[in-house]
């Protein structure tokens, strides 16, 4: 088995001190003008917000600080405008859903993020209220990461906590160059991620698993490479597994995969082997002849799939046989589905495997961490969500992680409180 991971370290080729980053329990902020940079990049339909699960997941750090007196400044993105203000990129319905969210706090938009709109909008707020400022990306300096644009952000605030880890892996002027302007801090929810990765990958309890599954074994090169050396089971699933099974020499019939990396899945192999992590494959899957609802299928060993079916499943005898790995691990960490799961019935192996990590974890035998946008839409269609240990709303920042890279966001909390430290 693996060796554990160092405390403190943020995986292999990191060396974060995660010990400097300060939190806001118990930091005096009555009066104080805090930016909070959080995520609030959300579905707006019809001028609505959507979906509001990341508004949600940032609250109690908005209210912590508006009930301690706080004059709250948000600063966040939504979507990608390319040429400055957009109506359908403006936060205002964001800032609409948080007086919903907040019935007993004055939650206001200003119509800018920098310059005099914004400086007299802030200049107004009173302790305990919340401004929810415009987007941060109508302005090049924001993606430029621009120590410029940072400085004018900054003049609205005394201090800053960052909120935001599902941006954590941009370098952005209000990510990142601004930690460097104010006394820096983390929120609630940056804090929560980082704790629960750390959990499953840096120091986890063992034996530890990860899931990854996906449709391809290109976006999550690093992420495979890296898990290998700090897993003790690595269970490949989705589309990836078929390039995986392409190269043990397994014909996988017109099934997604990608035989131009059949050498790097021998290498992830061969890197496994090293270092005492074993990949897990499905023995059996679930076969048919086109992705559509309502097609017939039918369950084949792996070494039997035809040539004109798809693979799209696990079948019964792989999902049995890693419910009696379940019960043999203390900690799993889940990315990606096993199955086509936007097509009944082919996400059936991904939601009865999530229903048993629940069932587990809620039995107090398993630590869970899952993540990522397929993965976390998976885990609530099996009803399983809650009873995970943690789920993280993150997707590019939870793969960067995985994938043993610094994030931008965490290395500028970490520099501001080293700087900081008495």
């Amino acid at each position: 088995m693996n060796e554990a991971a160092s405390p403190g370290a943020l995986g292999a080729g990191r060396s974060l001190d995660l010990s400097r980053v300060r939190t806001i329990e118990g930091i005096d902020v009555r009066g104080k003008r805090v930016l909070v940079r959080v995520d609030f990049n959300v579905p707006i339909e019809n001028g609505l917000v959507a979906d509001a699960t990341r508004l949600e997941r940032v609250l109690p750090t908005i209210a912590r600080l508006a009930g301690a007196g706080a004059k709250v400044v948000v600063l966040s993105h939504l979507g990608r405008p390319k040429e400055g203000p957009a109506a359908d990129t403006s936060l205002r319905p964001v800032a609409l859903k948080m007086r919903e969210l907040m019935p007993g706090t004055k939650v206001h938009f200003i119509g800018d993020c920098v310059g005099e709109e914004a400086r007299r909008g802030v200049a107004a707020l009173k302790p305990g209220e919340v401004a929810v400022l415009e987007n941060v990306r109508f302005y090049p300096g924001e993606v430029k990461n621009d120590p410029q644009f940072a400085k004018r952000l900054a003049e609205h605030g005394d201090l800053y906590v960052g909120d935001a880890f599902s941006s954590a892996h941009r370098a952005h002027a209000s990510i990142e160059a601004i930690a460097d302007l104010l006394p820096a801090y983390a929120g609630l929810l940056m804090m929560a991620e980082i704790a629960a990765l750390g959990r499953a990958l840096e120091n986890p309890e063992r034996p530890v698993m990860a899931i990854v599954g996906g449709a391809k074994v290109s976006t999550k090169i690093e992420v495979l490479t890296h898990l290998v050396t700090r897993m003790d089971l690595l269970v490949v699933g989705g589309g990836m597994a078929n390039t995986f099974l392409l190269a043990q020499g397994m014909k996988v019939g017109a099934s997604l995969c990608e035989p131009d990396l059949v050498a790097t899945a021998k290498d992830i192999m061969a890197r496994a082997e090293r270092a005492g992590c074993e990949i897990v494959l499905p023995s059996d899957v679930v076969i048919a002849k086109e992705l559509k609802e309502g097609v017939d299928w039918r369950v084949c060993p792996v070494g039997e799939v035809p040539d004109d079916a798809l693979i799209l499943d696990l079948g019964p005898d792989s999902v049995d046989a890693l419910k009696r790995r379940l019960a043999t691990i203390r900690t799993l960490l889940w990315n990606g589905p096993f199955g086509a799961i936007e097509t009944a019935p082919f996400g059936e192996a991904t939601y009865a495997l999530a229903r048993e990590v629940a069932r587990l974890t809620k039995a107090g035998k398993l630590v869970s961490v899952a993540g990522g946008g397929d993965t976390v839409r998976a885990l609530n269609a099996a009803g399983a969500a809650s009873g995970f240990t943690y789920v993280s709303t993150a997707g590019g920042a939870f793969l960067e992680w995985l994938g043993g890279h610094e994030l931008p966001a965490v290395r500028a909390l970490v520099r501001s409180g080293t700087r900081s430290a008495p």
